[in-house]
Order: structure tokens, then sequence, then C-alpha cells
């Protein structure tokens, strides 16, 4: 059996855009707009630390994969594709970690 992957999500989250928006969160969350999307993500973003922080492994994967969803919907609704933010990684991991983040700081 295949492993569910982060590119299975984001084909979903297209394929869901396409459709009509009664019976789907993510065509619901795109309607109300990219700023929407991105207080939804943020608010994910904090459960998944709270959830980190009170050392509840369960709790943090389950926050985990609604923080990845987020993130892909707030993709989505800016046109950012899965494969740019990957483009970028890549870029990144020709230098280290510390190299490259003081190369940020002259953008």
């Amino acid at each position: 059996m295949p492993r569910f992957t982060i590119h299975d999500l984001a084909q979903t989250i297209d394929v869901r855009a396409a459709s009509g928006g009664e019976g789907s969160y993510t065509r619901k969350l795109l309607d109300k707009g990219a700023e929407h999307c991105a207080k939804k993500f943020g608010e994910e973003a904090v459960e998944t630390v709270i959830a980190a922080v009170e050392n509840d492994r369960a709790h943090l994967i389950a926050e985990s994969a609604d923080l990845l969803y987020h993130f892909l919907v707030l993709l989505k609704a800016r046109g950012v594709k899965l494969e740019e933010v990957e483009a970028a990684l890549d870029k990144r991991t020709s230098m280290s970690g510390l190299d490259e983040k003081a190369s940020r700081k002259s953008d």
C-alpha cells in the first residue's frame, strides 16, 4: 500500500479547491480569502507549539497534520505551488544552515 504524502494532500486540496463550496471545507476556506487562510494557519501553528510544549505526542501529531493542511491551503490561496517551496528548500541545502541563514540577511 503506498504511503500518503504531502504531495497527495496538495493534490487533494487542488481537487477540492476546484469543486463546489457546500461540501468542501477547503473551498470554504479559500472563498474567505488568503488573509483568512493565513489566520487559520497561524492558529494551527500556535496549537502545534502548545502541543509540543506540553509534550503530548498524539496531540502534536494531530496538530502537525492540521498545520500542514492549513499551510498548503494558504499556499493555494496565494497561488504558490508546493514545488516552488521545495525548490527553495533544495537551493538552501546546497550550503550549511548557518551560511544559508546569513545569506538571507542581505536580501
